[in-house]
């Protein structure tokens, strides 16, 4: 009679626990990676975004800028003060605008003040013709009021820079950051300051178009290449220049 060996599956017993003794030391280093992956911050198709400019975007919208005219009925036109508000309101969009939106002037219709209405409406749009925007600038239209004195209106849509909010996530640890990407405020405060101080936030987004040619200059140069002159600067002209730059 022959004895049942007891370590016939010893080996297999081994491999199996040595197995599941992996597994178990396997789990924080995977649990680690999920939460690392937790702290990367924001991601776009798997990959982190490293520019401020797209972590923490300037929005540009346009909205109105509207002032209101009080017209009397018995008004004949724009009253002096008057004309120096329209003016005002015109530099202050060529300003902020740099000439991107018509300026819109809207006259009442049905009311008490409509014929007085019209004619400071032809006066304003006089006047910022003579100061020296283009017809194309400006549109007179009409909307429908009632009452006695309903106001006469100028607008324009202006471009208006709304700044990211900052100091809001701090939650990842920079002492414990391996891999030493950007923590999740970097650059917010340099975007908020360029929206806060931009001039005109139409440049955020895109450049200006060009503005007109100098005619007189072109015309002395068409001339100078018909006659067959020399378009550059003299040799004297440039000796000049080199001991006034200091060059």
């Amino acid at each position: 009679m022959r004895m049942k060996s007891t370590n016939a599956g010893s080996p297999r017993r081994l491999r199996l626990g040595l197995g599941k003794i992996f597994v178990v030391a396997m789990l924080p280093v995977v649990g680690g990676g999920c939460e690392h992956d937790r702290a990367l911050g924001p991601q776009v198709a798997g990959w982190q975004l490293v520019d401020p400019e797209q972590r923490h975007p300037i929005l540009v919208s346009q909205q109105p800028a509207v002032m209101n005219l009080h017209i009397s009925p018995n008004a004949d036109g724009l009253t002096p003060m008057q004309r120096a508000r329209v003016l005002e309101f015109a530099n202050r969009s060529r300003a902020s605008d740099a000439g991107n939106s018509r300026i819109v002037i809207s006259a009442p219709g049905g009311s008490a003040n409509e014929g007085a209405a019209m004619q400071a409406a032809d006066d304003a749009r006089q006047l910022m013709l003579e100061s020296g925007y283009s017809p194309t600038t400006i549109a007179v239209e009409a909307y429908h009021a009632s009452g006695r004195d309903a106001p006469l209106r100028l607008s324009y849509m202006r471009y208006v820079a709304e700044a990211p909010n900052c100091g809001q996530d701090w939650s990842e640890n920079l002492a414990r950051n391996y891999q030493n990407t950007p923590y999740p405020n970097m650059g917010c405060a340099a975007q908020r300051n360029l929206a806060v101080m931009v001039a005109n936030p139409a440049d955020l987004l895109g450049p200006r178009t060009m503005t007109s040619r100098d005619s007189n200059r072109r015309d002395d140069m068409y001339d100078k290449y018909v006659k067959g002159q020399a378009l550059g600067a003299s040799e004297e002209a440039q000796t000049i220049q080199s001991v006034t730059t200091g060059q």
